[in-house]
This record gives C-alpha cells, structure tokens and sequence, in this order.
C-alpha cells in the first residue's frame, strides 16, 4: 500500500481559491493536450493544394500549444493544487472534441481547429473572471498572453479559411 503526505503550499491564496483555480487549471491543461493533439492529427493528415502551407502552420501552432502545458500544470502545484496525472483524466476534462474521422477535408480541418481555439479563448477568459475573483495576478497574467496566442491563432485560421 502506499503512503501518501498532504500537499502543502507556500501560497497566500485561499484554501477555495486554490480547489477552484486548480481545478480549472485541469480543464485548461485537459484542453490544451487535446488540441495539441488534434492539431498534430491535421497536421499529419494534411493534403491538398495548400497541403505546404497548412502542414508548416499546424506544426507551428501545435508546438505553442504544447508549449503552455507546462506551464499550466506548474502553476497549479505552485499554488498548492494538483493536476492531471492520466490519459485519462484528460479524456474525462477535455472540452476539445476528438476526430478520429478517417478522411477530412483540409478546409474542414482548418475551419474546425479555428473553432476550437476560440472556444479554448472563451474558457481562458471565464478562467481570468476566476482568478480576478480571488486576486490570482499570476496565473491572470499567464492566462492573458495565452488568450493573446490562441486568438492569433483563431486569426490565422479564419483567414486561411476564407473563400478566395
């Protein structure tokens, strides 16, 4: 059987602020390996006659998502919480909704990982409400530069997508 201590933090947050921004700092990092994921799926499974600049742009946009994981998870144990420890678990929090589709089309790719992204923007910004709530500046600012990432990206994509 193992022996497992209680957490403790340094943090001067309060013990609710910590269970809830913790928590919603599961389903952020959740979120972001599941797009990460999908992502490097539209990414391996580009074709087209935009097939070179899609698949350059999904790599790109794939590595700056992976590249917030850590520090999301880093955060919720700064401040004395836990954070996702399975595949599992991912499955169980992601709001990203797989597609294990055989075939799609690179338009319909582009048009669906655009609307991932804003819909990953709007759960960081009900997100920032939370910590502005409990006076959490840190992860407030962290949460403000990956809004501005996300909508950057949800930019590229709606242009991409555009009818020419």
């Amino acid at each position: 059987m193992l022996h497992t201590a209680p957490l403790t933090s340094h943090a001067t947050l309060s013990l609710e602020a910590v269970n809830d921004i913790s928590d919603a700092l599961k389903i952020l990092l959740a979120g972001a390996f599941a797009l990460y994921l999908k992502t490097k799926n539209f990414h391996w499974h580009m074709s087209g006659c935009h097939f070179r600049d899609y698949h350059l742009m999904l790599d790109y946009q794939s590595e700056k998502i992976l590249s917030m994981t850590d520090a999301i998870a880093e955060r919720a144990r700064k401040i004395g919480g836990t954070t996702i420890r399975s595949i599992g678990q991912i499955s169980s929090l992601q709001r990203v909704v797989d597609n294990d589709a055989a075939y799609v089309k690179a338009s319909d790719m582009i048009e669906e990982l655009r609307n991932d992204n804003a819909v990953l923007t709007k759960n960081m910004r009900e997100m920032h409400s939370l910590c502005d709530q409990f006076g959490d500046v840190a992860t407030a600012g962290l949460l403000e530069n990956w809004i501005d990432e996300s909508e950057k990206r949800t930019w590229f994509l709606f242009e991409c997508g555009r009818p020419l």
